[in-house]
């Protein structure tokens, strides 16, 4: 069991040579890199990005002076359930990560970790922060965490390894970091919040696809099933790349349209709807590593900088 050394020093005679204790010591630090690995901070920060967005476009300029204490408690919450999330996923998948080159690093894929350990800490933190949300937020916020962790967790995952679909699945508990903050600010979702969480949603298709493609044997040595067959691929990743980044172009549109921002935003949206669709359909036709290679990083920075110019430049 993970806790075994731990119960042997507490037991210990008061004699036990130091450098037992220091050794145990030694092997709790060096573990605190792949513990961290576990959290998967790379996607952490579009999901904080898109959590803040949310609650600063949410918050009620009725309001006098922004809470930034609330932000922090948000943003704390929203960050240990979405790391719990992360370490729980390997955990659940360590197997079958084992199986790819582009995960077979990961901590519980290579052995690092006692799965034991994994598991603990990945409830740990997960119910920590739901917690923390329900007490230092609000319920409704806590509320969406959890459903997010679930979905993710037992219907996402699974779906991995039986349907090409999945992403479909997916990209619903994926694109609820916005509503969180909404709710975590407002108490309450309005019209408003769905079209960030709209965005965030159908964002997610073409920066997957774009992954699925690049490690598509990967996927396939480990039995996922991101990719349908050959005879029904190409237009499966034509609409999931190019239509889709094609659709994002008018719906991010939508706030500079209903006057909740002006005309700087409306102009970014637009040029950086346009250059991610360039790539988007860049790769639906030409379908290869190179262009997928593209179309990620384009995803990467398409959906912080149209978040960014969201917040900048607000008019309500």
């Amino acid at each position: 069991m993970a806790t075994e050394p731990t119960i042997a020093v507490l037991s210990a005679p008061v004699n036990v040579a130091p450098g037992a204790r220091q050794t145990w010591a030694v092997r709790l630090f060096a573990a605190i890199p792949d513990y961290w690995a576990l959290t998967k901070p790379e996607v952490n920060f579009l999901i904080l990005i898109t959590t803040f967005a949310g609650f600063y476009l949410g918050y009620p300029t009725s309001v006098n002076g922004f809470s930034f204490a609330l932000l922090i408690r948000t943003l704390l919450g929203t960050l240990l359930v979405a790391s719990g999330t992360a370490a729980l996923n390997q955990f659940i998948e360590r197997r079958f990560d084992a199986q790819m080159r582009r995960t077979a690093r990961r901590p519980l894929a290579a052995g690092k970790l006692n799965p034991a350990g994994a598991l603990c800490f990945g409830i740990l933190l997960s119910a920590t922060g739901a917690f923390y949300l329900a007490v230092a937020v609000n319920r409704l916020a806590s509320l969406l965490a959890v459903l997010t962790w679930a979905s993710y967790l037992f219907i996402y995952t699974p779906l991995k390894r039986k349907t090409p679909f999945c992403v479909l699945i997916g990209a619903f508990p994926g694109a609820m970091p916005p509503l969180i903050g909404w709710a975590a600010a407002r108490g309450r979702l309005d019209p408003e919040a769905c079209v960030l969480f709209a965005m965030v949603f159908l964002w997610q298709f073409p920066h997957f696809m774009a992954i699925a493609w690049m490690y598509r044997e990967d996927y396939s040595q480990a039995g996922y099933l991101v990719l349908p067959n050959a005879d029904r691929r190409e237009p499966f990743v034509f609409w999931q790349s190019f239509a889709v980044s094609l659709l994002l172009i008018p719906l991010s549109l939508i706030p500079a349209i209903a006057g909740e921002s002006g005309l700087v935003y409306l102009a970014g949206a637009l040029i950086s709807g346009v250059i991610f669709c360039y790539y988007g359909a860049r790769f639906a036709f030409c379908r290869s590593n190179a262009a997928a290679r593209q179309l990620l990083s384009a995803s990467i920075v398409y959906l912080p900088a149209v978040f960014i110019l969201l917040m900048l430049d607000k008019t309500r």
